[in-house]
């Protein structure tokens, strides 16, 4: 098993739709703190914040892998991904959750206290998330959970460092990074239920519960335009004194929009197109914010 096959495996080009708003989170956590945190630590936590995302990220789909090894086996455009075509053994994907959460734990602990006590949190809702689309069309809303606590998270690992749990108990995070990590949840929602159009047919014949497959093609896009509204005022109220960041969320939530309204039916191929739009979604944002931000990375 080579390392080619491994980011296969943990399908790495995903990663592209966390790591900005793990970046966001930083940025903020900084701009917020600036005058209270030791300027010769801001390259160390970024070191150790990108560490336990990728550790986290990697751990996300390796579970995922396992976990639903018995529905992409019955499902005709998974059925040759590598655990279900045996090109990769149980004992390989183990061993990579156990490196992957080894990175998560020893990147919040070289952060600080509160990073590292909090790191349950994140491995407990990527376990939960195979098993809800077991029963229930939900699972779309965690999986935006999933994605959602990435620049919570990050904004902690900094925070933490000077308010230690107040970070936490007093509200710090009220409301700018609450809104921002809601507009993700809500973003990775919209583009989530778009994506679960490819499997209608086969939820529906192995009983595995998505919106597409529990309502109809013209709910799930009415759905997404109306999701894709909410997350671009979560966004919006994040940042109200931004007009870049408010261009920049206007601009992408539109086409977005565009494409599923007006172009899904169109386009050759429309989940590539939506996924690349999706992608730059969270780079816009982060652009956005340091045009807009005192404190460059």
């Amino acid at each position: 098993m080579g390392t080619k096959e491994i980011l296969e495996f943990v399908k790495i080009e995903h990663t592209l739709f966390s790591l900005p708003f793990v970046l966001i989170g930083y940025i903020l956590a900084h701009e917020q703190f600036i005058n209270e945190l030791e300027t010769s630590k801001f390259g160390i936590d970024l070191f150790w914040i990108i560490m336990a995302a990728i550790g986290a990220r990697g751990l996300a789909m390796a579970l995922n892998r396992i976990i639903d090894r018995d529905i992409d086996a019955a499902n005709p455009r998974t059925a040759n991904r590598h655990l279900v075509s045996g090109s990769m053994s149980m004992k390989t994907a183990y061993t990579l959750c156990i490196l992957f959460v080894s990175m998560l734990i020893i990147g919040a602990w070289q952060l600080n206290t509160v990073a590292l006590m909090m790191s349950w949190l994140p491995v407990l809702v990527f376990v939960i998330y195979p098993y809800t689309k077991r029963y229930t069309w939900l699972c779309h809303f965690w999986l935006g959970i999933c994605l959602g606590i990435a620049p919570a998270g990050a904004w902690l690992a900094v925070a933490a460092d000077v308010h230690g749990w107040g970070a936490i108990t007093d509200y710090l995070w009220c409301p700018e990074i609450l809104f921002i990590s809601l507009g993700v949840m809500l973003w990775i929602t919209a583009f989530d239920i778009n994506y679960a159009r490819m499997d209608i047919e086969s939820d529906r014949e192995n009983g595995v519960h998505s919106f597409p497959a529990r309502f109809s093609e013209e709910m799930t896009t009415r759905t997404s335009v109306q999701l894709s509204l909410l997350w671009f005022a979560c966004f919006a109220l994040s940042n109200p004194m931004s007009e870049i960041w408010f261009l920049g969320a206007a601009g992408i939530m539109s086409l977005s929009n565009i494409i599923v309204i007006l172009a899904r039916t169109r386009l050759k191929d429309f989940q590539t197109t939506f996924f690349r739009v999706s992608m730059l979604t969270g780079w816009i944002l982060l652009a956005a914010i340091l045009m807009s931000s005192n404190l460059m990375v």
